[in-house]
């Protein structure tokens, strides 16, 4: 038997923290109830963070869009701000599971989970975003690039949650794209996924570029010079071939039971590939 806390409000959250130190916290429990039903981890109390309201919010601040831990896969889809300002981050949320996970699931879950398989890290890792922890003596923030280690493993202290995600507002970017690829349309973990920001212009040369790939290295993968093959060059076939073949020698693929290594490698470069056809 587990005892489960349900705080209601942060004071009480850290509170809770304080008289169980060893405590799991979690919010939806998308990922977290599947390892716990199957025995791991053992006996830790566990506490609950979806009945904070103040982790759910959705809104602007300055020139960032905050994005609160426990905002749910739903809710982000249901935001006009996600949908009219991030829209690759949109698209990804709302391919994410069935509905029952989407209403379930938070972004804050899906970052700390810290699968390369995360259908929201890509977007996050593209745009720059960065992550707010929050602990009883106060905040601080990390690049996610830099609070994400490796599958599962997080810069997370002890005592410390992560409160939300901060965003730049995309600025000039007219090409927001995010795509992946899975063994069937839909409720399927990414074979690989690519989430592509650019400025482009009239006659489509690249101004700027930011591009990131799920499922084909322990983390998130990004490759500065494939970008740098891009920028100054019209997005066309040939230069995204020429950019595609430098990723295909640099990605970290893994074999699993969804694919093997060499077709994560083929489809990473495809991904690229087809921004060629995007209006």
């Amino acid at each position: 038997m587990r005892d489960v806390f349900l705080p209601r409000s942060l004071e009480k959250l850290w509170t809770y923290l304080d008289e169980s130190p060893g405590a799991l916290v979690f919010a939806g429990g998308t990922d977290l109830l599947v390892k716990t039903f199957n025995g791991f981890p053992e006996g830790e109390a566990l506490v609950c963070l979806d009945r904070i309201d103040e982790l759910k919010e959705i809104c602007q601040q300055g020139e960032s869009i905050w994005i609160g831990a426990c905002a749910t896969h739903s809710g982000m889809v249901a935001s006009r701000l996600v949908r009219n300002t991030l829209p690759a981050l949109w698209k990804a949320v709302g391919e994410i599971g069935s509905p029952p996970v989407r209403n379930m699931g938070t972004i804050g879950g899906n970052i700390c989970t810290a699968s390369p398989a995360g259908d929201t890290l890509p977007p996050l890792y593209a745009m720059k975003a960065e992550v707010e922890i929050l602990c009883r003596e106060g905040a601080r923030r990390l690049p996610i690039a830099q609070f994400i280690h490796g599958p599962g493993a997080t810069g997370l202290q002890k005592a410390e949650i992560v409160s939300a995600v901060r965003i730049p507002k995309p600025q000039g970017l007219n090409l927001q794209h995010f795509e992946k690829v899975g063994l069937r349309s839909a409720l399927a973990c990414s074979v690989a996924s690519l989430a592509a920001l650019a400025r482009l212009s009239p006659d489509r040369v690249v101004e700027e570029v930011s591009l990131a790939w799920g499922s084909v290295a322990p983390t998130v993968f990004t490759c500065p010079q494939a970008e740098e093959t891009l920028v100054g060059r019209p997005l066309c076939a040939a230069s995204l071939r020429e950019a595609a073949e430098i990723v295909r020698h640099r990605v970290r693929p893994i074999s699993d039971v969804r694919a093997d290594a060499e077709y994560r490698r083929t489809v990473a470069g495809n991904l690229l590939l087809r921004l060629g056809t995007l209006s």
